[in-house]
């Protein structure tokens, strides 16, 4: 996968925001190729492309690039639950169909981001686990990375539009549930989150909320917005012509995205498969081994949380 060209207008963002210097880009990737090469324990996409979007994630820091690398295919060793529904699933589309986790697929903001809607209430939680969902949202968001330079450049946005939320949703959001998103999520992926907006909020929001905002860093707890059912304060950020008619916006459907989505998916079924071979070998890690418990550290649950 070589690396793309960027639009005159992109390019300037990343040489602006990111530092991104095309007369050095060759060489930073082939440093960390190099790097690769030289871990043991590391099993990591080399794709020129997809380096590309490290590098962007980090600033050009060719040292924190190497951690965020790292810690995103040790992710997938540390965290397998995160990852174990595959593209070829028949559960995997089962719940691609729900249409809890959504990128829009071309719609992006004035300011370039490109944005997700997250409906938790479309699925059922005494079917269901927030697990499923993260692994299939996982899967998108990795097809995003291969082939769209806008969230790692300009970032993300996403709508959590709790509508329909119940208390069994709320007891699968554990406290090591939370940190693994918030690791993978924050730490671990190279997109540039942009804001995180709040809708149509139930009973008991405020619990989930302010412990999965104590895991953010600052930056990002500053991107929190909580609009409940005033969409005209999220089309402030989030324009209405970006986003399907079910919000009141000109893009289309829920269902004609999970339909793109269903199409894309299949699309990328070799590519998927190859990226399940990726990860971390802990027991050839140079030094101390991470376990878990080094990267989450936390258990428990809300159930015995009082939600009134």
């Amino acid at each position: 996968m070589s690396v793309r060209e960027l639009s005159p207008e992109l390019a300037q963002k990343a040489r602006l925001e990111l530092f991104e210097d095309p007369k050095r880009t060759a060489s930073d990737i082939q440093h960390i190729k190099n790097w690769l090469s030289k871990q043991p324990h590391l099993r990591a996409r080399t794709d020129d492309q997809w380096i590309l979007q490290f590098l962007r994630g980090c600033k050009f820091s060719l040292e924190r690039t190497k951690e965020k690398i790292d810690l995103y295919y040790t992710m997938r060793t540390l965290a397998p639950e995160l990852f174990r529904i595959q593209g070829k699933d028949p559960l995997f589309k089962e719940i691609l169909k729900l249409g809890s986790y959504l990128i829009l697929p071309k719609s992006k903001a004035a300011d370039g981001t490109r944005i997700t809607i997250v409906r938790p209430g479309a699925y059922d939680a005494s079917i269901y686990n927030i697990i499923d969902i993260l692994t299939v949202a996982n899967v998108v968001e990795r097809i995003v990375l291969a082939e769209d330079d806008t969230p790692g450049i300009c970032g993300v946005r996403t709508i959590l539009d709790l509508k329909g939320v119940t208390m069994g949703h709320f007891t699968q959001m554990t406290p090591a549930t939370m940190k693994k998103m918030v690791v993978l999520g924050q730490d671990a992926t190279p997109m540039r989150f942009k804001g995180a907006h709040y809708i149509n909020l139930p009973a008991g929001f405020d619990v989930v909320f302010n412990a999965l905002r104590s895991l953010l860093n600052e930056k990002n707890r500053s991107r929190l917005y909580v609009h409940n059912e005033n969409y005209e304060e999220m089309y402030k950020h989030i324009p209405k012509d970006v986003l399907p008619h079910e919000y009141g916006g000109s893009a289309g459907t829920i269902n004609e995205i999970i339909d793109y989505w269903l199409k894309k998916v299949d699309e990328y079924s070799s590519w998927l498969e190859e990226d399940q071979t990726f990860g971390t070998d802990e027991a050839k890690r140079p030094g101390k081994p991470n376990t878990a418990a080094d990267l989450f550290g936390v258990e428990g649950s809300f159930r015995q949380l009082d939600f009134d």
